[in-house]
């Protein structure tokens, strides 16, 4: 018979009015009579401390000795499993839409946000936010880029996990801007310079490398996401203003990433997967670094 929780005393209370047998009492709220027991430790509990169970109920003191005991629910690739819907990719969806709607109200978010080479380095924040905006004259942008993020993004953060997901998609966010960066003149002055950098196209064929080399480890199809990035690369050399060395940082990036995760899962050492995230996000931060430092009449953080 399981025995009541560490701590606890006799489930019983004062006599009855006839000098029968002791009342009932909850043992976590003395002052209340209950006659329902707890299924496991069969301690009386009142309505407060009662949890539905399969059969009858439990009481909360059970119930929290039992989650200490179970271990918890891991993804395929060793991940902590998140909720049953894609939480984290409809955040991020909802704060592109958002700045997006932001952008057509006023241009001050546009220019807020955006990356632009000369900006970088004093405001190294850029790095990140211009990849949660998109052009305000372009629907078909964010369109896009939301689309593939709710169909790659909800299949991977339930197959990695919301806290390597998230890691994924900033690190290749990041790389993207720095990949564009490293194409670009940077000095006050020199004509572009200037010119803007927004999208989450980065990030996105950051997921788009990752499914591929997870769905091959795991010995699945991935014949379509391979059509895919095809026939967006081609697309990123043919239509003006697209920035293709965005989409390959990030492709780079998350295949990286990706492989990291792999051996994390073979060798069955969640550490193995952090040190590579970290190591992409360092190379990352030293190629734009390096980038800044060897560009004449570059502004500095620290100059």
């Amino acid at each position: 018979m399981t025995q009541p929780p560490q701590g606890w005393g006799g489930a019983t209370g004062p006599r009855d009015g006839a000098g029968g047998s002791d009342v009932p009492v909850c043992p976590r709220h003395p002052d209340r009579v209950s006659y329902i027991r707890c299924q496991r430790c069969r301690r009386p509990a009142c309505p407060e401390c009662q949890r539905s169970a399969a059969v009858g109920v439990q009481c909360v003191d059970c119930l929290r000795e039992q989650a200490k005991g179970e271990r918890r629910p891991v993804t395929v690739l060793g991940g902590r499993a998140g909720a049953d819907k894609p939480y984290l990719t409809m955040t991020i969806i909802a704060i592109c839409v958002l700045v997006w709607i932001g952008e057509q109200i006023s241009p001050q978010v546009f220019q807020a946000v955006a990356f632009a080479p000369v900006l970088g380095a004093i405001e190294p924040w850029r790095f990140i936010t211009s990849a949660f905006a998109h052009s305000p004259n372009q629907i078909m942008h964010i369109g896009f880029n939301m689309f593939a993020l709710w169909i790659v993004g909800s299949y991977l953060e339930q197959m990695m996990g919301w806290a390597r997901y998230l890691a994924i998609y900033l690190v290749t966010a990041v790389a993207g801007t720095v990949a564009w960066l490293l194409f670009q003149p940077v000095a006050w002055g020199v004509p572009g310079s200037n010119t803007p950098l927004v999208g989450a196209s980065g990030a996105v064929f950051g997921l788009f490398a990752a499914v591929i080399v997870l769905n091959r480890h795991l010995g699945r199809d991935s014949s379509s996401m391979v059509a895919i990035v095809g026939i967006n690369a081609v697309i990123g050399f043919i239509i003006p203003n697209v920035a293709w060395e965005a989409h390959l940082g990030g492709l780079v990036a998350g295949a990286i990433v990706a492989l990291a995760l792999t051996v994390a899962r073979t060798r069955r050492s969640p550490v193995i997967a952090w040190a590579g995230i970290l190591g992409v996000l360092a190379v990352v931060l030293a190629l734009a670094v390096a980038k800044y430092a060897l560009s004449p009449g570059a502004p500095m953080l620290l100059g």
